[in-house]
Order: structure tokens, then sequence, then C-alpha cells
């Protein structure tokens, strides 16, 4: 026997406006990253913003930051293809980097240049030693960066100069409270989702085993999403 029905706390559930489809509303999930992560940051119409990784928990946030308003964005990554989705997204300039930590003054001027004035906030959606290094230089004195990712559990980092600065640091731990900002933010189109949805599924066993082997190689797979 099967229903296709549950039942569900009220006060946990969303209703989605006619315009916004189930796809949509499914990516509130991620996004709800991002959202929670300007909101921490205080990205708003006058914030440079830098985002390091063009990953999708970066690219939600890259979209993220510009609902709030963020005049310029720009994404760093080490992989040229997700920088060029990042691209296409609406980034203003996307940096390609190394993995290698000596390359970091380098790249920080790179990064300045890119940005073209003051980067005020940072988040660090990737979550290394190495990225939050750049992100803690990059930032102007009396910014704020944000560690979104989770990529080391300890990270060697320039903390002092960042202190000396008077860099605020913050972090995130999923979300709060962002389920209707997404849903709103959607609703008025200030953020189209659709792009990052990149795979789509049937809910077999082999579909299932397809959508996940899919995910895990990465590439060119952004979200990849199951029709039941």
């Amino acid at each position: 026997m099967s229903s296709d029905l549950i039942v569900h706390p009220g006060d946990l559930c969303f209703k989605l406006p006619e315009n916004v489809s189930l796809e949509e509303g499914a990516m509130c999930e991620p996004l709800s990253v991002g959202v929670h992560a300007c909101r921490r940051a205080d990205v708003g119409p006058e914030k440079g913003v830098l985002i390091m990784g063009a990953g999708p928990i970066g690219l939600v946030t890259l979209l993220a930051a510009r609902a709030f308003g963020a005049p310029r964005v720009v994404v760093v990554d080490v992989d040229e293809h997700r920088l060029s989705v990042a691209r296409s997204l609406g980034a203003d300039a996307a940096v390609r980097v190394s993995a290698r930590a000596e390359d970091v003054g380098e790249e920080v001027e790179r990064i300045r240049a890119a940005m073209g004035g003051d980067i005020d906030v940072s988040l660090d959606c990737a979550g290394f030693s190495k990225t939050m290094a750049t992100a803690l230089e990059a930032t102007r004195g009396g910014g704020k960066v944000c560690l979104v990712g989770m990529g080391h559990n300890e990270m060697t980092v320039p903390l002092t100069s960042a202190a000396i600065r008077e860099v605020d640091v913050v972090g995130i731990f999923r979300y709060k409270d962002t389920w209707p900002l997404c849903i709103e933010f959607l609703r008025s189109g200030k953020i189209d989702v659709k792009p990052l949805i990149t795979h789509r599924f049937g809910f077999s066993q082999k579909d299932v085993e397809e959508a996940f082997e899919v995910s895990a190689r990465g590439r060119d797979a952004i979200k990849v999403m199951f029709n039941l």
C-alpha cells in the first residue's frame, strides 16, 4: 500500500507562489545558505563582495549577494569552468587562482585589481586554509570575512595581521529563518535558480545510482534534481 500524501507540521511548511515551481522551491535549501551568509556579513548596496569558491554554495551566494544589492561581486576559484558559470550568473569578474599557499600575495593583488575598489565583505565558500588566508588579506581594514564552507576543521591563517586591520570574522552553520525571504526572491524574480539545475533524473534504482555518480564527479554538474 502506498500514499502520495504525508502529514507535516504546518508551522514548518511554506506555500509556494503560483509562479514558483517545485524545482525552484527545492532550491530554497541551498539558496538559504547564501542568504544566511549575506545576512551575517551585512552585504548591501554599498558593499563590494568577494566570493571564494564557485561551487554550488559559492554560486547561490553570488545570486544572494546580488539580490541583497551588492554593486560589484568578484568570484575566485581554481577551476575555469566554474568561473565561467559564475560569469554567466552575473559575477562582475572571475579570478582563477592556484591551490598553492605561496601564491596568496600575488593573487590578492589580482583580486583587488579585479574589484577595482575596496573589498568590503569576503565570503569564503570553500573553507580551506588558503581560501581563508586570501579572504583575510584581501578584505579592507574594518571589513568583514564570513566563513561559509567547511573544507578544513583546523586552519592556519594570518589572523594577527587581519586583527591589526580590524577585520571582523564571522561564521555560519547552515541557515536560520531564511525560507520566506528565499521564496520572495524567487517569486519576484530577483533570483533565478533555474540555471543551477544542470541534471534531472527519475526515481528508479538505476536513476538514483546514476544521479549520485554524476553529482560525485562534479565537472559540469551543479545541482542534480530528482523528478518523482
